[in-house]
């Protein structure tokens, strides 16, 4: 039996995974984020601790049997934190999170201070990433920059609680831009333009491998064996494509989380940072991977629930009662609700509901928020296709997929092929079980097989070029507000 551990932004998901590749159980834990300032985000590493404690609680009441089993734990995890500790490995303040966009100046800096950051990281320098968070606590907090001694990503500190190594894998360094990516290693180079140094970084394992072994005290407080191994891991996107199978160079994805993601494996390193495209190590040796990033995605929709008063299910409903005349009454929604990334890099975009008259009702505005985020992953296959990745069919991951509406407008709205799998909302929790398996001595071709496909979205030419004239209208919005 093998566990999986994801650390997302909104929850803890904790799965368990059989020999024969099931799902045996999932257990969460919800997480808050805390925003103290504009443009701020960040969460307490604590309270990952005790989020991961009690979904392992629910998950062990719920599956006794199959928990004691347990063999090895895989980490999947939010990239780009910044979690800052001292000489005794506490934590000198809050975690900076992936959308936390405060560091707008030190981006400048960096980029002035490694005139190779593009060819060493293979991405622009942004707010979200870890590199800029720790030049802007170097100025604005020199008492605690003095005192690190470590800087860990999220899923790496909660590696640490679980088996006191400093650990990570090259996925979820290659977030922070200070990886030489091509070469899947820490760059010198980059950590001197900030200030630090190869001392401070964990060491780097591959996401496959082994990187420790549970505490024995853990151990026997969870009721699990000895030797239970910890895997590399790897940040969140990388661990959901080994959840879905897609490990050789052009299988993807988009993930419907927090964020929206998408996401083509490549066989070597494919920088083009110019389109703001991210280019990161995938999860497994020698595989590298593209990505396009949105700040909200899912996320949309649960503000506009709690605006409305309405939880998902209802909202879906009177959306397919409306299906063929909402799209006419609908405002445009840019859904900037915390900046963008892919591909306009502006951390001050702006979330807006435009063209809104008597007849939008809550139904046009839901579709509008829809359609928002698809216009949102739209802009990012763009980039893509401007880097040179060109993708015809698509697996859907993350608590967007439960949405068959929102998969046929992204189908539509994109114009390719969506796929929604078995388990496919487990996102990086599955991913980190199967990497879990891998450090057990698991096969690779039999570990990351394609889960069945339960529902396959095909683009609807009638609905795509109705939608075509509103993702213009949509682009030429931000250009008009944000005057690019």
């Amino acid at each position: 039996m093998f566990l999986g551990i994801d650390l997302g932004t909104s929850e803890v998901k904790l799965l368990l995974l059989d020999k024969g590749g099931s799902v045996v159980g999932q257990a969460g834990a919800a997480l808050d984020v805390q925003h103290p300032q504009p443009l701020w985000s960040e969460q307490d590493p604590a309270a990952w601790w005790h989020a991961t404690g009690a979904a392992v609680a629910t998950l062990r009441e719920r599956h006794a049997e199959a928990w004691a089993q347990v063999r090895a734990i895989g980490l999947s995890g939010q990239m780009h934190g910044a979690v800052l500790l001292g000489a005794q490995d506490e934590v000198l303040r809050p975690a900076i999170l992936w959308n936390d966009g405060r560091s707008h100046a030190e981006c400048a800096e960096l980029e002035a201070a490694a005139p190779r950051l593009h060819a060493i990281a293979g991405n622009l320098a942004m707010p979200g990433f870890t590199a800029p968070k720790l030049l802007w606590v170097k100025k604005h907090e020199p008492e605690v920059f003095a005192r690190v001694k470590s800087v860990l990503l999220p899923k790496d500190w909660l590696r640490l609680a679980l088996c006191g190594d400093k650990v990570s894998d090259p996925s979820d360094a290659a977030g922070t831009l200070w990886l030489d990516v091509a070469r899947r290693d820490w760059s010198d180079e980059l950590l001197a333009a900030c200030g630090l140094s190869r001392a401070q970084m964990p060491r780097l394992v591959e996401s496959n491998a082994a990187s420790g072994v549970l505490k024995p005290e853990l151990a026997r407080a969870w009721g699990l064996g000895p030797e239970v191994v910890i895997a590399g891991g790897a940040g969140d996107n990388a661990a959901s494509a080994i959840g879905i199978g897609a490990v050789k160079p052009g299988d993807g994805f988009i993930s419907l989380g927090t964020s929206g993601v998408l996401f083509v494996v490549n066989d070597r390193f494919s920088p083009n940072p110019a389109s703001a495209v991210h280019a990161f190590c995938h999860a497994l040796p020698q595989r590298w991977h593209q990505m396009s990033v949105m700040l909200s995605a899912a996320s949309c929709l649960r503000w506009f629930c709690q605006l409305v008063g309405a939880d998902e299910a209802t909202l879906l409903a009177e959306l397919a009662q409306n299906d063929s005349a909402v799209i006419e009454r609908a405002p445009l929604f840019l859904p900037y609700l915390a900046g963008e990334r892919t591909p306009h890099n502006d951390p001050f975009a702006p979330g807006v509901f435009f063209g809104l008259t008597h007849a939008s009702d809550r139904a046009a505005c839901t579709h509008a928020v829809l359609e928002g985020v698809a216009f949102g992953l739209a802009d990012g296959l763009a980039a893509l296709r401007a880097a040179g990745t060109e993708v015809r069919q698509l697996s859907l991951v993350g608590g967007g997929s439960r949405s068959p509406w929102w998969a046929q407008l992204i189908a539509d709205a994109l114009d390719v092929d969506i796929l929604v799998h078995a388990g496919s909302e487990a996102g990086g929790a599955l991913g980190a079980a199967r990497l879990a398996w891998l450090a057990a001595g698991g096969d690779i071709s039999a570990v990351c097989s394609r889960p069945a496909i339960t529902a396959h979205h095909r683009p609807d030419p009638k609905r795509h070029a109705r939608l075509a004239p509103r993702l213009a209208r949509f682009r030429d919005l931000y250009r008009r507000l944000c005057g690019a």
